[in-house]
């Protein structure tokens, strides 16, 4: 019963087959594997892009802050959402990367960068001419950090502001697959016949053992982004492992479908949390992240079973009065069957 994040579980079988066969024999090193041209092509199939250029790292951070270090100059302003992953999560990786360009944060309900407090922060950065960050590119996330989704509109909305300023998009996408199965959307949908310029295309969370793909939709700075990948050491010596995982995540569906499975369970597991007597919902999830507030007991108890998930914060104590809520987060990955979600919520029922 292990929730904690779509990280702890396995890999897919198709994924761990694509990564033996690609054990036999040789290969040329750092991205001139026979593998990788036919994972360029089945990306640029598959985002109906086709000059997108396609750079595959081993984590998420990674392609974060590579993709954002090729948008923005040092002295420019990154603009996230306030509870961003590139904010919260990648100890300042963006800043680092970028050779200090600042985050300048937004806020947003549900995880979702306003528009309007968007163009606010814009239009509130840059003002102080050379005393002052200019306006670099905007970040947003989907899934979002509290397990939300933004609706194709939503994306448009905030990408029509992005342009009037004449700023590039980047879409922090560790959830990709999760919100166009929650959307019910293609990927170019979601990209850039939104307004997106750069994506994040994650798979690690999603069955894969680590591999994440940096999509740029228009080329021109594919050079730029291979050069900060070598400097930045992200480019795998042994890139045939990577370019084995993605090659098999983006065949016959397999990357929607492990998707819809993790949402599937998730869905389960916050019907059933709603029910729960003296539980909420913080927010309606749309993929396979719940965060939610239970009463004390109903975690002692599961926990004392062996349930694993994150309180928040994470120092928050078990002891106190049983039926005081709790904050907590829930990640379902593509592996969760029917029975754990059910044995979890018995649990929590008492």
């Amino acid at each position: 019963m292990i929730f904690a994040s779509d990280n702890t579980g396995p890999a897919a079988p198709e994924i761990m087959d694509a990564v033996l066969r690609a054990n036999e024999g040789y290969q040329m090193p750092y991205g001139n594997d026979d593998i990788m041209p036919d994972v360029t092509q089945k990306i640029r199939d598959l985002f109906e892009a086709p000059e997108a250029s396609v750079h595959l790292v081993a984590t998420g951070t990674a392609a974060n802050a590579l993709a954002l270090a090729t948008l923005a100059n040092p002295w420019d302003g990154v603009f996230v959402h306030r509870i961003a992953h590139a904010e919260e999560d990648e100890c300042g990786a963006p800043e680092f990367y970028t050779n200090g360009a600042k985050l300048v944060l937004v806020d947003g309900p549900d995880g979702k960068m306003d528009p309007a407090r968007l163009d606010a922060a814009i239009r509130a950065t840059g003002d102080k001419g050379v005393h002052g960050v200019q306006r670099g590119p905007v970040s947003i996330t989907n899934i979002t950090e509290i397990g939300t989704a933004y609706s194709l509109d939503e994306i448009r909305a905030v990408t029509d502001v992005a342009k009037s300023y004449g700023l590039k998009v980047h879409l922090d996408g560790a959830r990709f697959a999760n919100a166009c199965a929650a959307l019910g959307c293609t990927p170019a949908e979601m990209t850039w016949k939104a307004g997106v310029d750069a994506v994040s295309f994650g798979g690690t969370k999603n069955g894969c053992m680590g591999v994440e793909a940096v999509v740029f939709f228009d080329p021109a700075q594919a050079w730029e982004l291979e050069l900060r990948r070598k400097r930045g050491a992200h480019l795998f010596s042994k890139h045939r492992f990577l370019s084995a995982q993605m090659d098999a995540y983006v065949s016959d569906g397999l990357w929607l479908r492990l998707a819809e499975q993790a949402n599937a369970a998730a869905a389960q597991l916050a019907a059933g949390i709603k029910a729960l007597p003296g539980a909420s919902l913080e927010a309606e999830p749309a993929g396979n992240m719940i965060f939610a507030h239970i009463p004390r007991g109903a975690h002692k108890r599961a926990m004392a079973a062996g349930a694993k998930y994150y309180l928040f914060p994470f120092n928050a104590s078990l002891e106190g009065p049983e039926d005081e809520p709790i904050r907590c987060r829930f990640v379902c990955d593509w592996s969760c069957e029917r029975e754990t979600v059910e044995r979890l919520l018995t649990l929590f029922r008492g």
